[in-house]
C-alpha cells in the first residue's frame, strides 16, 4: 500500500508578504495586481472571512473588504521560498511531484515510519526554517490525500487510511474531488446527484450517457477513492498561455481582434523560453465578459499565427451579449498534466435510484464555460 503526502502552504504569498512585513500581521492581505481590474492572486485568512479569495477580481475583493492591504506580487522572492521548502521535503524522499510552487505531492512508501510523523516533521521544519505554515493530508493516493490536505487548513493535517477510505467517500460532496468545478457541480446537482455516494448509485452506462464515455470510468474510481496515479518526479506542461485583463472593457469583436498580435507576441516570447520546447496540437481562446462568465473556443493548430486565433476569437466573442474584460492566447501539448479541470458534456438526464431532486428534464450546457 502506497503512502503519499500532499504538502500544501497556507495563503503562500500572502504569508510571505506577512513574514517579511509585521506592519499588516494580523490584517487582511492580498496579492495582486493591475490596479482596479487586477485580480488577487492569493489573500490570507483574515481577507477571507469577509469573502475575499483567489482569483477574484480586486475591485470586488476591494467592495467585500475596504481594509484589505493588496501588496504588488514578488515572484522572485516566492520562487526562492519554493525552493527552499522542496529543498526540505528531499531529506525524506526523492519522489516528489511539484504541482506549483506551493505544493506538491510527496511518496514516502519506502519509509518505515508512518507517513503521519514524516507529515509532521515536515510542517515543523518549514515552520522552523521560513517562518511558514503548511497543511499536510496523508492517504494511500494522490486524490485523497489533496482532499484530506485540505481538512484542517490552516497549519493542520489530516490523513485517511485505508480501511476508512469507503466510509470517507461515501458522504463527501463531489465538489472536494479535484477537478469538479462549480459548472461540473451545478450540473450534477441538476440530476440529484450532491455526493460521491450518489455518483456511486448511478449504473455504469448511465455514467456514460451523463459524462460521457471519456470520462465515465475516472468517475466511476474516483468517487470511490480510486487512483492509481504515481508520483511523477517531472510532470509534462499541459499548456502554455498569456492572459490580460484591459482597463475598459471592449464593446466590439474589433475591439478585441486589435488586441490579439500583442498578446501572440507575448506567447511567441513565453515559449522560446521554454527549456525543452513542446509541439503543440492545439491553439485556444480565452475570453472573460463583464458578467465574470467565461469561455473557451479551440481547434487543431501546431502554428501560432493569428489566422488560426481570430476565428477562434470572433467565436468565443458571440457567445455572451456582454462586453469583454479579458483576453487569453495558448497552446495545448500533446499530453497533459493531471488535476485539468473536469469538462463534461451531460447530454442526458440520469435520474439516481433515491436521490433528492433528481432532473427530468434535458440538461444542457458546456461543463467548460
Amino acid at each position: 500500500m502506497r503512502k503519499i503526502l500532499h504538502i500544501d502552504m497556507d495563503c503562500f504569498y500572502a504569508a510571505i508578504e506577512c513574514r517579511d512585513d509585521p506592519a499588516i500581521r494580523g490584517r487582511p492581505v492580498g496579492v495582486g495586481g493591475g490596479g482596479q481590474r487586477g485580480v488577487l492572486s492569493t489573500c490570507n485568512y483574515e481577507a477571507r472571512k469577509y469573502g475575499c479569495r483567489s482569483a477574484m477580481p480586486l475591485f470586488k475583493a476591494l467592495e467585500l473588504c475596504p481594509q484589505l492591504i493588496v501588496k504588488p506580487p514578488r515572484f522572485e522572492v516566492y520562487r526562492r521560498e519554493s525552493r527552499r521548502i522542496r529543498g526540505i521535503f528531499s531529506r525524506y524522499t526523492p519522489h516528489i511531484e511539484p504541482l506549483s510552487l506551493d505544493e506538491a505531492f510527496l511518496e514516502v512508501t519506502h519509509q518505515r515510519r508512518y507517513a503521519w510523523e514524516i507529515a509532521r516533521e515536515i510542517r515543523q521544519s518549514i515552520r522552523r526554517e521560513t517562518g511558514l505554515t503548511a497543511s499536510a493530508g496523508v492517504a494511500p493516493n494522490k486524490m485523497l490525500a489533496k482532499i484530506a490536505s485540505d481538512w484542517r487548513k490552516p497549519d493542520g493535517q489530516f490523513a485517511v487510511l485505508p480501511d476508512e477510505v469507503e466510509a470517507f467517500m461515501k458522504d463527501l460532496p463531489l465538489r472536494r474531488i479535484p477537478g469538479i468545478g462549480p459548472r461540473a457541480e451545478s450540473l450534477f446537482q441538476e440530476q440529484g446527484i450532491r455526493t460521491c455516494g450518489d455518483l456511486q448509485d448511478v449504473p455504469f452506462p448511465d455514467l456514460v450517457r451523463l459524462v460521457g464515455a471519456a470520462r465515465a470510468e475516472e468517475m466511476h474510481d474516483r468517487c470511490r477513492g480510486k487512483d492509481d496515479r504515481p508520483v511523477e518526479q517531472s510532470r509534462v506542461r499541459k499548456s502554455l498561455s498569456v492572459e490580460r485583463t484591459y482597463p475598459r472593457d471592449m464593446e466590439s469583436v474589433e475591439a478585441c481582434l486589435d488586441r490579439l498580435d500583442s498578446l501572440l507576441d507575448e506567447l511567441e516570447k513565453d515559449y522560446a523560453k521554454l527549456r525543452k520546447p513542446h509541439s503543440f496540437t492545439k491553439v485556444f481562446v480565452k475570453c472573460k465578459f463583464a458578467d465574470f462568465r467565461q469561455t473557451t473556443c479551440e481547434q487543431a493548430g501546431s502554428r501560432m499565427e493569428r489566422e488560426l486565433f481570430e476565428p477562434l476569437l470572433r467565436r468565443a466573442f458571440e457567445r455572451n451579449p456582454h462586453a469583454v474584460r479579458l483576453l487569453g492566447v495558448g497552446v495545448r501539448f500533446p499530453e497533459g498534466g493531471e488535476d485539468a479541470q473536469l469538462e463534461f458534456p451531460f447530454k442526458e438526464p440520469v435520474e439516481v435510484p433515491g436521490a433528492r431532486g433528481a432532473s427530468k428534464d434535458p440538461s444542457t450546457g458546456d461543463a467548460s464555460a
